[in-house]
């Protein structure tokens, strides 16, 4: 019995690693992604929307097998960690340039350098979208226990994405292009994540509950 529950442990420790591996380097792909806005289907929307749209997924998962508490934990972490990226590749650009090694070092800062505003606008609206999947998702298993866990999926991202797209759009380019385009922005964002959200609604059930489950 011991050993059969070491292992079902040692099981869920290792999904959590995987999930909250994925969750955090999904952050990170899209951050840097976002720094271009690119054209879908004739629709403006950050690069980063290619990527950020599966956290909220993922984020469901670690908090399907980890609780309420890590999902939060990993949440800041990932938050701590761009913003740790952001500055170093603010330092590493500020480092004096070796003039022998030619033009991938003279266009680091064209494409890495950080614009500051779409890094904040990124971690805030991350931040703050998802905590708000957190509790949508949190509210939905008090209701329905372990009936209809699709609707975990589509309930809080169905809140959470919204708010993160305008938190983002806002903050990020509000006064820096045109109103239409930001509505724009806005628009295409929440699409493309619903589409995400749709497609991935069955990864919920890939997953078993821990040991810790939807804890306050």
């Amino acid at each position: 019995m011991k050993t059969a529950t070491a292992t079902t442990t040692r099981r869920t420790a290792s999904v959590v690693a995987l999930l909250a591996s994925a969750y955090v380097a999904a952050q990170i792909l899209a951050d840097i992604s976002s720094l271009k806005i690119t054209e879908v289907a004739g629709f403006s929307m950050d690069a980063g929307t290619l990527v950020y749209p599966f956290t909220f997924t993922i984020r469901d998962l670690i908090h399907k097998t980890a609780g309420k508490q890590v999902a939060r934990t990993i949440i800041i972490a990932a938050a701590a960690i761009n913003l740790f990226m952001a500055g170093l590749f603010w330092v590493v650009d500020a480092l004096p340039q070796d003039l022998t090694a030619g033009a991938p070092t003279e266009l680091f800062g064209d494409v890495l350098a950080p614009v500051w505003r779409i890094v904040f606008a990124s971690i805030i609206a991350e931040v703050i979208a998802e905590f708000t999947d957190t509790e949508i998702y949190s509210r939905w298993v008090d209701r329905f226990g372990s009936r209809h866990q699709w609707g975990r999926v589509l309930a809080s991202n169905a809140v959470a994405i919204p708010i993160d797209s305008v938190i983002f759009a806002v903050i990020a380019f509000a006064g820096v292009l045109s109103g239409d385009a930001v509505v724009e922005i806005i628009v295409t964002n929440i699409v493309v994540k619903a589409i995400v959200t749709i497609v991935s609604i069955p990864w919920i059930y890939a997953v078993r509950p821990g040991r810790v489950v939807d804890d306050d």
